[in-house]
Parts: C-alpha cells; structure tokens; sequence
C-alpha cells in the first residue's frame, strides 16, 4: 500500500469532504457555468468550499479540476488554460489544507469522465489515455497527494482514466457509479461491483469505489460487495438523496443527522473512506466526522 495511504489509515476510517458542485451553486455558479475555470476567475469562492470542508473535519480534501480535461472543456472553455485551471484547482485546496486545526489534511485531485463514448466512436481509447495524462500530469505539477476518478460510467474508460493517473507515481482511487438496472446496483454500462472493482484492482487503483448516483441506503449493499471483490480499501461518497428540482435548482431532502446515521452501516459494511457526493455541505461532514470519531 502507497505510504500516503497507510498514513492516512493509521488511525481507522477517514473523512473525506462533500458536495462542490452545489455548494459552488450556492456562491453564485450558473448553469451553464464552466464550474473549474472558477479557479482563476473567482478562486476566492472556490477557496471558501474547500476550507469550509476542512474545518468540518475533513481529513481528505478533493479539487475544482472535476471537469479540466481536453475533451469536457472544448466547448466550455480556453483549452489553453487546461494546465493552470488544473494546478491552479489543486494549489487552492493546498492553500485551505495548510491551516487545518486537526492536524494534516490531504489533497486528493478530481479527475471525471470526458462526456464521451467509446461504444459511439465519440472518441478512442489513444485519444483518452492522452487527454487524462495531460490532466493528470498538471495536477501532479500543482502538488497534490493523491488523485481521484471519480464518477465513471463506463469502465473502459475509468480504466484508462486510472492508467493514466497512474503514470504520475500518486496513489489514484477509481469509483465507478452505480445507479442503473432493477436494483441500482450496475453502472450505466450494466456492469456490476464485483466487475468493477476487478476491473480497477487490475488497472492499478490503490483504492476502490462508488459515488454519487443515488442516496446513501443505496451504498450499504454496494460497499459490501465491493469490499468482498477486492483487497484495496473501499472509498464511499453518496449524494444527500435523490433530488428534487424547485426553481430551476436539485433541492435535497436527506439532513446531515440521517446521513450520518446511515454512514454507520456503510462503515460496517467495509467502508475504509467515507465522504459526500451531490447536495452534501459542510453541516454533512461534521456530523460525519463526530460518526467517525465515535
């Protein structure tokens, strides 16, 4: 196990942070919006979201680099500006992670998938290895722990993706999300947990997991097959529900207190990382830490 992560797990399950997001919605993000270039336009914004997780208790920071790959940004953004949005996104989060009050927080990078097809001929697999190297590449440059793939559909490309991540040295957590079929438990490609985590163990990933998709009851039965198809630690991040939309924005119903309750089966069930997806706030991660320390 890479040494960041032993470190990490010394002391029995670690917080990581929540939504960003919705929680850039509620600084003033517009749909639309290109939410990463946030990082050199308003990075004060972006710096209120990660210090607020990391005075929540979070011990595991991510980054605003979610969407800063070649292939997302095309239509969105100045390509020119991938390599600063990248190391810029990390160096923000740094800069939150250096004035924690509970000792070392850790900044792990955002990598999520290019809105493109490999079954479509949307793109190839050449093109994607590059495009995710050249992300991963900057986000190393800006300084960062530790990367993240995060919300992978299809593990074609969430193996490339963690292929890629891996050619930086960092330790990389693969997570696939599981929201498809009768029981919301395969990716939209049908595939199961027990395939995926084989398929991530496989390509490299020192740790492996599931996020967003659905509400955190729909992660107990996930994390534990996860936990049983494979020998890495299991990373967890579920949304605050399912949302409802009320003036044009997702509106989420479940309270950090029912989240936190929840979460203590999702330890339970193996989980060794344990955070927040989409609509989870800093008030999630309090309550999550307090689950956590008791």
């Amino acid at each position: 196990m890479h040494s960041t992560l032993e470190n990490l797990l010394t002391s029995g399950p670690v917080v990581t942070d929540g939504a960003w997001g919705t929680e850039l919605q509620t600084r003033g993000l517009q749909s639309g919006d290109f939410p990463d270039a946030w990082n050199l336009t308003h990075p004060e914004k972006v710096a209120e979201v990660a210090r607020s997780y990391v005075h929540a208790g979070s011990r595991i920071i991510l980054t605003n680099t979610f969407g800063a790959n070649r292939l997302r940004m095309h239509d969105q953004a100045d390509l020119s500006l991938l390599v600063a949005i990248n190391r810029r996104g990390v160096e923000i989060s740094r800069e939150a992670a250096a004035h924690a009050p509970q000792g070392r927080v850790y900044v792990f990078a955002s990598m999520g998938p290019t809105g493109k097809m490999l079954m479509t001929a949307e793109t190839t697999e050449d093109e994607l290895r590059a495009v995710f190297i050249e992300q991963a590449q900057a986000i190393a440059a800006g300084g960062a722990d530790a990367i993240v793939i995060e919300t992978m559909g299809d593990p074609a490309e969430a193996v490339i993706a963690v292929q890629a991540a891996k050619t930086t040295g960092l330790p990389v957590v693969g997570c696939m999300v599981f929201d498809s079929g009768k029981n919301l438990d395969r990716t939209m490609m049908g595939t199961t947990p027990e395939q995926a985590a084989r398929q991530l163990s496989e390509a490299g990933a020192d740790v492996i997991g599931a996020n967003c998709g659905q509400g955190i009851a729909g992660f107990v039965g996930i994390c534990q097959r996860l936990r049983a198809a494979t020998d890495r630690p299991i990373w967890i991040k579920a949304n605050a529900g399912l949302p409802r939309m009320e003036g044009g924005r997702a509106v989420y119903e479940t309270t950090p207190a029912e989240f936190a309750a929840k979460a203590r089966e999702i330890l339970q069930a193996g989980a060794q990382f344990i955070g927040g997806c989409c609509g989870t706030n800093p008030a999630f991660l309090t309550e999550l830490a307090r689950t956590v320390r008791g």
